[in-house]
């Protein structure tokens, strides 16, 4: 493959004009370094952090201007002199936060940021990345699956395996359907959990009984949810894991509904970033409350090799998105009228 000199991208310039900094530009394409992997992509992935970012509300670190967007999945076309993971032609997706290799996260990793924030992303055509910010693609998936793993899917599986790995027979609570939910309910199915899901939509039925929830609660129709999840399991006892999205408005339902020694992972702050008054019910209620931010590159590789096994399928929305039409995909995201991860294919 001829490695053009320059490509299209996208580069967000600041933090207070909304989707207005983003700026759509043809720059060139990194020269490959010693270390270091040149990847043509060909899809690209959104997430809610690519409308935080210019709007100023990303509580992470930043370094702008930066080429956004984190997710994102292509082929190695040209690797520098020191590389031995990787060769022309292999199909790879890039990891969120390159820092963060394996085990927990240090404060070095942590404040190096992730791609598309402190680094350039994957909202272009060519993506310079270093060795070990990339994983092999499983043989399953499409570049446009593979371009929607390295935030949400990581995120789940880090919820559900990191700390206290889910077993066979463990009941799971999964809050909405966003992106990392549906990664969530497959993960948990796909190890052998028992799954109760909620939504706000009666529509999203269908989605989650195909993604394989055992029982579905409507939120908005019931006011006790947490209690009436708990109901559901076996001897009332309540779930071994929770993933908690919605934030301050959810986190009474949580702890209503965990059991002994459950696991409440934070991974949302749909409803709110401020604690509950009743947060220290996590010591009446002898839980682990836990935040997590994304996940290790080690984490990303056990769940690939997991969707591989057992022939997991992202949920990608039907409507596809070219690279010329970014701010189309933002508003189209931003407006929440999407079903799974909103995918943008680059040719």
């Amino acid at each position: 493959m001829a490695i053009p000199a320059t490509q299209k991208k996208w580069i967000i310039n600041g933090t207070s004009k909304g989707l207005d900094e983003y700026h759509f530009t043809q720059g060139p394409v990194s020269k490959v370094e010693e270390n270091k992997v040149l990847v043509k992509l060909h899809a690209a992935a959104l997430n809610f952090r690519d409308l935080m970012i210019p709007r100023g509300d990303f509580p992470y670190m930043l370094d702008l201007p930066v080429v956004g967007g984190s997710d994102g999945a292509g082929e190695v076309v040209e690797v520098g002199s020191k590389v031995t993971k990787w060769k022309v032609g292999d199909r790879v997706a890039t990891v969120f936060n390159p820092g963060h290799q394996s085990g927990p996260i240090t404060a070095e990793a942590f404040l190096k940021g992730g791609i598309g924030g402190t680094m350039e992303g994957t909202f272009q055509e060519y993506g310079l990345f270093e060795e070990t910010g990339l994983v092999r693609l499983a043989s399953n998936l499409s570049y446009l699956e593979g371009a929607t793993l390295s935030d949400a899917a990581v995120t789940a599986w880090n919820a559900l395996y990191g700390l206290k790995p889910l077993k066979p027979g463990d009941w799971v609570l999964v809050q909405g359907t966003g992106g990392v939910s549906l990664f969530a309910v497959q993960f948990a199915k796909a190890g052998g959990a028992r799954v109760v899901a909620t939504t706000s939509s009666t529509a999203k039925f269908d989605i989650l009984k195909r993604l394989g929830a055992d029982h579905i609660i409507n939120y908005n129709e019931d006011k006790e949810w947490g209690l009436t999840a708990r109901r559901v399991t076996t001897g009332q006892a309540g779930f071994d894991q929770i993933v908690e999205v919605g934030g301050t408005d959810t986190m009474t339902h949580s702890l209503n509904a965990i059991k002994l020694e459950g696991v409440i992972t934070v991974i949302g702050l749909v409803t709110g970033f401020s604690a509950p008054d009743n947060i220290m019910e996590v010591l009446k209620r002898v839980c682990t409350l836990r935040g997590i931010h994304v996940g290790s590159r080690v984490h990303m590789e056990d769940m690939m090799a997991a969707m591989e096994a057992n022939k997991i399928q992202p949920v990608v929305d039907q409507r596809i998105f070219a690279l010329e039409e970014l701010r189309d995909a933002l508003e189209y995201l931003k407006a929440q009228n999407h079903v799974g991860k909103v995918a943008v294919e680059i040719v």
